[in-house]
């Protein structure tokens, strides 16, 4: 078995940074009014800034190959060239298209020369998934370097002009024209963006970050379905994918925009995350005062309390300057956030050979949760 280490790490955040006044100049105002729910998922989210791949019109400046791809060509030197890529790994919850695979999309956009592709789809384990699949090519020896990614390109799922058709419907049947707060929640919550990361079999000459493990968890065998895309949740809990509604349906009900049960994701968010971030780190004979930094990706800062609390309680107390998060400037950008922090991080001149980091990302589609354990060398 091989060693595997992050080399390098890149980021592409589209466009200019968007205030949180700015936010409806970008999305559109739903029924020509503003959202009721927007300063109340401001406050507990606590971004103050976020990026969209889109113009005050609503016209995309960039798809989610395109972003994908302005990540991972800042990878590439005279050391290590298109030409010497192995495999691209690509994680997304929004690729442009239902087929080809999003790292197909990646890979024509990059022009370099075939490789061995991977796309690993879902919400935000989706770039852990990726990044997994890189690190097992090389630890197994099948490939000698792999680029690994997640993006995301969300805001044209969020703009109002994909709700018009649902409004309609509501003032047909005389009822209140407001979406449901299950779709509205997230609008102000997710933004675009890309992370890639560089990893080979053997450190590069300036900061490299040894993946010692990786681990992931799904609880989908227990518990029901709480942020899905592409279908509608019945009374039961289940999900009735898009293709069992006819293409009107698709239309007055916004059968394709992003929706969240709020109410489950507050119940088990949390206590899953806690149960699985103990077992991960039981399973590696790991203990709070051997990490260094510890980045969690959070959906919101309104969690972060409470994480700090459910991990104490278990007897992992990881002391907040030891903490390192990035959301606040940057915003939620799915499967791209923890690429974006460890970029930051990496970057930021703070590490030193031997720090160890700790990465935490959570999936509310039907909770999962994925680690990985870094040493800087």
């Amino acid at each position: 078995m091989f060693e595997v280490y992050i080399t390098k790490a890149a980021k592409y955040l589209p466009n200019e940074a968007v205030s949180n006044n700015e936010m409806e100049e970008y999305l559109g105002l739903i029924n020509d009014n503003a959202s009721k729910a927007r300063r109340i998922i401001l406050r507990n989210n606590k971004i103050t800034s976020r990026y969209y791949a889109l113009d005050k019109t609503g016209k995309s400046t960039h798809n989610n190959a395109e972003l994908t791809r302005n990540a991972v060509v800042q990878l590439f030197d005279e050391h290590f060239t298109a030409q010497d890529l192995e495999v691209l790994s690509c994680g997304t919850s929004s690729a442009d298209v239902i087929a080809p695979s999003h790292a197909a999309m990646v890979h024509g956009l990059l022009k370099n020369r075939s490789v061995e592709l991977n796309s690993s789809t879902g919400i935000c384990c989706s770039g852990m998934n990726a990044l997994k699949y890189g690190f097992l090519s090389i630890k197994s020896g099948n490939s000698k370097n792999a680029i690994c990614t997640g993006s995301e390109k969300v805001s044209t799922w969020l703009s109002a002009q994909k709700y018009n058709h649902e409004i309609i419907n509501l003032k047909n049947l005389e009822e209140q024209p407001i979406i449901a707060f299950k779709k509205d929640f997230l609008r102000w919550m997710l933004s675009d963006g890309a992370g890639a990361f560089l990893l080979e079999n053997k450190p590069g000459d300036g900061i490299s970050l040894k993946v010692e493990w990786m681990e992931s968890f799904s609880y989908a065998f227990e518990l029901e379905t709480c942020m899905y895309a592409g279908g509608d949740k019945l009374e039961n809990g289940e999900i009735k994918p898009w293709s069992d509604f006819t293409p009107e349906e698709w239309l007055k009900e916004s059968v394709f925009a992003v929706k969240q049960d709020v109410k489950l994701l507050d119940e088990f968010i949390l206590p899953k995350g806690v149960q699985s971030m103990s077992e991960a780190m039981s399973k590696n004979n790991i203990t709070a005062d051997q990490i260094d930094y510890f980045l969690p990706h959070v959906s919101s800062h309104f969690f972060v309390d409470g994480l700090k609390k459910g991990l104490n309680e278990k007897g992992i107390v990881i002391t907040d300057e030891k903490w390192f998060m990035n959301l606040l400037r940057v915003g939620n950008v799915g499967s791209a956030s923890i690429y974006i922090a460890v970029e930051e991080l990496m970057n930021s001149g703070k590490l030193k050979k031997g720090d160890r980091i700790l990465l935490s990302v959570p999936e509310s589609g039907r909770f999962s949760f994925a680690y990985a354990y870094l040493t800087v060398c």
